[in-house]
């Protein structure tokens, strides 16, 4: 009887095996292999024309040209960072916060054409980005709908601006309104920090990264909605019945209940949102190329633009192990904070 059972669990093992090495496969073909790829060549000058057999080794000389060796490259590295990094700030809680309360909208039984609102905010989501980046560049030209709507609500007070080629970061727009310049702020704001000023880097978002992640933000809440919308859903009836009769009203309600349930979600949500964001390519690559004066360069676009553009693919490949390096420290803080019951 023991022999039978024992003869069934491995029956059920080799199945079990027989059914997950297709996906086994696909995983170790397009992921694991790649990355171990990408680490060997980033201890290499390869150039990624020559075949890779001609790559020499040499250490850690492309990490130490990134992260400690002063001048250009170091200082393109720490921009794109500083860029990349209030992207995520300012697109993360924003889209989260957005797609939210959209969820909470649709998911009201009173509400009318269901479908129709859901398939409407879902659309953009699905939307080619490109086409996407093409239309928003017309809109945030200085003659296009933007400034023609804004001039027009405004009464003709308002100026048109250049939204893609205005290089001026947000905060230092609002601390020179305020009359705080740098030639006027305190000597520290003068003092080098990993190759920018640290009046750099309080500079904030430029205002052509600002409209990117405008743009950024429109085009994911749909996907996050309906990731919010399927936890909503699962959330059972009773619950809320039962703090109807205690007498609870709405707020409470959501604040006491809907939160703390939805808790494992938001984890879920924000950690999409900070992979995706420190992954952002395809909008700076048709929008921007990095520019004005480099405010919009990112992270993965210097990945492309070493590796393709420039033919240092280990360089390249040095930043791209730095990036994952960035997003899983990044995760595992966002999973601390949001706490263990974001796992169960």
């Amino acid at each position: 009887m023991a022999s039978g059972i024992r003869g069934q669990d491995r029956e059920d093992t080799v199945a079990g095996w027989l059914f997950m090495t297709p996906a086994l496969i696909i995983f170790a073909v397009f992921l694991i292999i790649p990355i171990i790829f990408a680490v060997y060549y980033s201890f290499t000058d390869w150039n990624g024309i020559s075949p890779p057999s001609e790559a020499n080794i040499i250490g850690a000389e492309n990490y130490r040209t990134i992260l400690v060796e002063g001048g250009i490259r170091q200082s393109d590295f720490f921009k794109a960072l500083k860029n990349t990094t209030y992207f995520a700030l300012g697109v993360v809680p924003t889209q989260t916060i957005l797609a939210l309360l959209l969820a909470v909208v649709v998911n009201q039984r009173l509400l009318r054409f269901k479908n129709f609102f859901r398939t409407a905010y879902y659309f953009p989501s699905i939307t080619s980005s490109v086409a996407i980046s093409l239309i928003f560049l017309f809109l945030y030209q200085r003659s296009g709908l933007i400034n023609s709507v804004l001039e027009t609500i405004t009464f003709g007070a308002w100026e048109p601006i250049a939204w893609m080629s205005d290089a001026r970061g947000l905060i230092h727009i609002i601390l020179e309104s305020l009359g705080v310049t740098l030639r006027d702020g305190p000597a520290f704001l003068r003092s080098e920090l990993l190759g920018l000023t640290v009046w750099d880097w309080i500079s904030g978002p430029s205002v052509a990264l600002a409209a990117i992640m405008i743009m950024n933000t429109w085009t994911t809440i749909g996907t996050m909605m309906i990731i919010f919308l399927a936890a909503l859903q699962d959330i059972p009836s009773s619950v809320y019945e039962a703090a109807a009769v205690d007498g609870a009203t709405a707020w409470p309600t959501f604040r006491r209940i809907t939160m703390p349930m939805l808790r494992p979600t938001i984890f879920f949500v924000v950690t999409l949102g900070l992979i995706g964001t420190y992954q952002v390519f395809d909008q700076i690559y048709v929008m921007s190329s990095g520019g004005p004066a480099k405010t919009t360069l990112t992270m993965a676009y210097m990945v492309y633009r070493n590796g393709f553009r420039n033919s240092e693919m280990g360089l390249g490949a040095a930043i791209a192990i730095l990036l994952f390096i960035i997003i899983f420290v990044l995760t595992l803080i966002q999973r601390r904070i949001t706490g263990s019951e974001a796992n169960m």
